[in-house]
């Protein structure tokens, strides 16, 4: 695994629209191809898209620690596109804003099956010699429309809300 020190990044607000669920760690996988699997064919629904990029976003609980985190931990995931505005939501579809803010921005590049090694990185080795904290803001993942999830060498940007 070679993971690069993260870029920090400031934010301005980004407005997204797309599907939520409601999952676990231990149903991650079943439930994420789910989740993408409604969305892709409705994608084209949304309109004034900012760019091509796949949005996937995690919204954990306020009060949650990195070592609270368990196979039974229930958040919210998303799968969703950046848009100028919210003038024409697609039926099925919901809206949220991610507010600005500091991010730390790593790269993963593999399978989905060894993300948790990034995640493992960022939270037990970068993140605590680091001089930031996780912020409780939502965490989220940019895929290029060309991601392929059976491509070894795919990429996604991973950004981590730090302050």
């Amino acid at each position: 695994m070679n993971i690069l020190e993260p870029e920090i990044k400031v934010i301005s607000e980004k407005k997204i629209i797309g599907m939520e669920i409601k999952m676990s760690f231990e149903d991650n996988s079943t439930s994420t191809s789910e989740l993408w699997k409604s969305f892709m064919p409705n994608r084209n629904k949304i309109v004034y898209n900012i760019n091509s990029d796949f949005l996937s976003v995690q919204i954990f609980n306020s009060s949650l620690k990195y070592d609270d985190f368990r196979p039974d931990t229930i958040f919210k995931k998303w799968a969703a596109v950046e848009v100028e505005n919210f003038n024409k939501i697609p039926k099925g579809m919901k809206t949220m804003v991610i507010p600005k803010g500091k991010y730390a921005v790593f790269i993963h590049q593999g399978l989905p099956n060894t993300f948790h090694k990034t995640v493992q990185y960022i939270f037990e080795t970068w993140l605590p010699s680091s001089v930031y904290r996780i912020d409780n803001r939502p965490h989220f993942e940019v895929l290029s429309k060309d991601y392929s999830p059976n491509d070894p060498k795919a990429e996604e940007t991973v950004w981590i809300p730090i302050i």
